[in-house]
């Protein structure tokens, strides 16, 4: 018999220990053994199904409302060539359906920002397919988006834009390793209109983002390098001992993933160019080099006397 506990209060002894038994129906007091309830509401449909075809035939319900469709998957649909009993209708009356359904979807979209929903939750759809984005981010970036919209903020400015921003905004909020640059890639935007419509956004809103650490872009740099998994791992404990060192403060976390990846390589003999490194990382040779010289003044400023091969070598394995 499985118990769980409720969070309810007996009303007899005031205890807030309640235990429920589903086999029997039961919520009891753990300490002066009241029967609360013995009678639970079926929450469940009242009829059965055994096949998925049967099941989706007796369903009456649709599914669930979504920020991410215009009008929240809450609106009437209507085929208008059956009646109420079922049966087809004649010539006049599907003619005179026709018209209904056409004044029907008309009116979805009598106002202007209704228009606007429709437009940008296509994108986002469109969007969130070729970057791959989960339903739960896809989500949270329809939600930023309403919240531009209802503050006035997309007047005037471009509506492709504010859904790649609000795309970028969820995934830095939700820590989805997601740079700016893809998200501009996907767009029909180029980079600067996202990046700046991602700052208004952010001011506008006050919305306050986490800080990228640079380790969770290690395993997709080391995954277009074809890194070893020891090289991988050596990278994140570079950057995990350069932290202790105050070495990652206000430097791109990209940048570091590829110098502390780079590092690595020399460190374990799985050598690669820095041009491939920087390629993989999406960032320039010339902010890997500088990445890298920052990181080896950081573990040198802890052990100067040694080289660095000896210092990368000696870098703590983390547990």
């Amino acid at each position: 018999m499985k118990m769980e506990e409720d969070t309810r209060r007996c009303p007899k002894c005031g205890n807030a220990n309640i235990i429920s038994d589903p086999e029997n129906g039961e919520h009891v007091c753990s300490q002066c053994g009241l029967v609360i309830e013995e009678t639970p509401i079926d929450m469940g449909p009242e009829w059965r199904a055994f096949t998925v075809a049967e099941k989706n035939s007796r369903s009456r319900t649709g599914v669930g409302s979504s920020l991410a469709l215009f009008d929240k998957g809450l609106s009437t649909v209507f085929k208008g060539d059956r009646d109420a009993s079922g049966r087809k209708l004649n010539s006049e009356a599907r003619l005179k359906m026709d018209r209904l359904r056409r004044y029907d979807n008309r009116s979805k979209f009598d106002e202007t920002w209704r228009r606007n929903l429709s437009i940008a939750m296509a994108e986002l759809d469109r969007m969130s397919v070729n970057l791959h984005i989960p339903s739960n981010i896809k989500e949270q970036a329809a939600l930023i988006y309403r919240k531009a919209l209802k503050a006035d903020l997309i007047r005037g400015r471009s509506i492709d834009a504010f859904v790649a921003a609000s795309i970028y905004a969820a995934c830095r909020a939700a820590e989805v390793p997601r740079p700016i640059k893809k998200v501009s890639q996907a767009s029909t935007r180029d980079h600067s209109e996202v990046a700046r419509t991602y700052r208004l956004l952010i001011k506008e809103l006050k919305i306050h983002m986490p800080v990228d650490e640079p380790t969770k872009f290690i395993p997709s740099i080391a995954a277009k390098l074809n890194l070893r998994r020891d090289t991988e791992q050596k990278a994140v404990n570079i950057l995990q001992y350069a932290k202790t060192k105050q070495g990652l403060s206000g430097k791109d976390p990209r940048g570091l993933a590829a110098a502390a990846l780079y590092m690595a390589c020399l460190a374990n003999d799985d050598k690669r160019i820095q041009k491939d490194v920087a390629l993989a990382a999406g960032t320039t040779e010339v902010t890997l080099r500088n990445r890298l010289r920052g990181l080896e003044m950081s573990i040198s400023r802890a052990q100067p006397v040694q080289p660095m091969m000896d210092m990368l070598v000696s870098v703590p394995v983390a547990p």
